[in-house]
């Protein structure tokens, strides 16, 4: 696991990977650490927490805030940390928060992922996804950093076509 954050970002054509960081059901957020090679404790969860989806990153990008591009993978299984998926994207939450240790507020966007080999999900654009999930996931998004000073922010929901362009535009 040395070098998942080096992995390419794209498989084939729109087909990209996302790292689990935090499988479905996790309470800890999870960190993949390049210094050690591993997996770190990044923090837990708020009370009442769990990710709902596999949780992680795309490899090889840097998005606005430094960090890699975030992803969910959207389908009914838990997978582990470590586990290289390759995805199509579904969409992409468009968030803002607070920069660290400041007033500035930076884009922090996570993509909706499905796995190209999931048997059991049929989603292909946002509108696809129940008005229940996706409202779920913004609440989701926004509990989860709740009590870390980030005033997270959804700004809006886009497509499959945006959450490529997000992706290429951050490839390192």
């Amino acid at each position: 696991m040395a070098h998942l954050h080096q992995l390419d970002a794209f498989a084939e054509n729109d087909v990209f990977h996302v790292v689990v960081e935090s499988p479905r059901g996790s309470t800890l957020k999870l960190k993949w650490d390049p210094d050690l090679g591993a997996m770190s404790v990044s923090r837990p969860l708020n009370l009442g927490l769990s990710f709902p989806y596999d949780w992680g990153f795309v490899p090889s990008t840097e998005g606005p805030d430094g960090d890699p591009i975030d992803a969910l993978v959207y389908w009914d299984v838990s997978s582990y940390p470590g586990v290289v998926i390759p995805c199509r994207a579904i969409a992409v939450v468009q968030v803002d928060q607070r920069a660290s240790g400041g007033d500035t507020r930076v884009r922090n966007d996570r993509i909706i992922a499905l796995p190209t080999q999931a048997r059991r999900e049929h989603a292909g654009a946002p509108g696809d996804l129940p008005t229940r999930i996706r409202e779920e996931l913004n609440q989701f998004f926004l509990a989860a950093t709740a009590l870390e000073g980030k005033d997270a922010r959804i700004l809006g929901w886009a497509g499959a076509d945006e959450a490529v362009t997000l992706i290429r535009k951050s490839v390192k």
